[in-house]
């Protein structure tokens, strides 16, 4: 098959989501950088791709696909044989519960957060990161009693909480009271194929 192309930026948790599930599925891949700081993501080459102007997006065989959960779903359904995303109605509904989570408390948690310290977002910390510790605390009870987010095994539900709650020490939202959370995290990290995200040196992380 011929690769497909990943429209990325190395420090957005959205493109690892889809670079980490490409390499899950051992697919070939063709990564095209995108600078997000000098504005290529704005320009209109890139907006014919998507025209909200956001990384990640694909282009498999001609099949463009933006958004890293849609394009989750995408790849699982193709290429994961019925591994990444399940097909009975309550497998599948407990998968688009975390990826509503991913879009929604993820990202206004921990990922906010990051964009402050990494990127010098102007959103108020405390806040900020007072809402990334209530996700987190509902996470890390959740897998008190469950392996994986979803079912029995890993999902893309995993993979689209793995990287933002990861790096949340960047945005100064530590893991330390989260040991359920910690050793799901390990688990994802043992997966045959990861591949992590360049860490960067702020907030907590930096004293790592």
């Amino acid at each position: 098959m011929n690769p497909i192309k990943l429209y990325h930026f190395p420090l957005s948790g959205h493109a690892h989501r889809v670079q980490l599930m490409l390499s899950l599925l051992e697919l070939p891949v063709e990564v095209i950088f995108i600078d997000l700081a000098k504005g290529a993501h704005k320009q209109a080459d890139f907006l014919a791709l998507n025209p909200f102007g956001q990384v990640p997006v694909i282009d498999d065989d001609g099949v463009v696909l933006a958004d890293s959960n849609a394009i989750l779903v995408y790849l699982a359904q193709k290429y994961g044989k019925g591994r990444w995303l399940p097909s009975d109605p309550v497998g599948a509904a407990q998968v688009q519960r975390w990826l509503s989570t991913a879009a929604g408390a993820i990202h206004t948690g921990p990922a906010t957060a990051r964009l402050i310290t990494v990127f010098g977002a102007p959103y108020n910390a405390e806040e900020v990161i007072a809402r990334s510790h209530g996700l987190l605390k509902v996470v890390d009870q959740h897998l008190s009693s469950n392996t994986w987010l979803a079912g029995d095994a890993p999902t893309i539900a995993d993979v689209a909480g793995y990287t933002y709650i990861a790096h949340a020490p960047e945005g100064n939202v530590s893991l330390d009271d989260y040991v359920h959370v910690r050793e799901w995290l390990a688990r994802i990290e043992a997966l045959p194929g990861f591949v992590g995200m360049p860490r960067t040196a702020v907030g907590l992380q930096k004293h790592v």
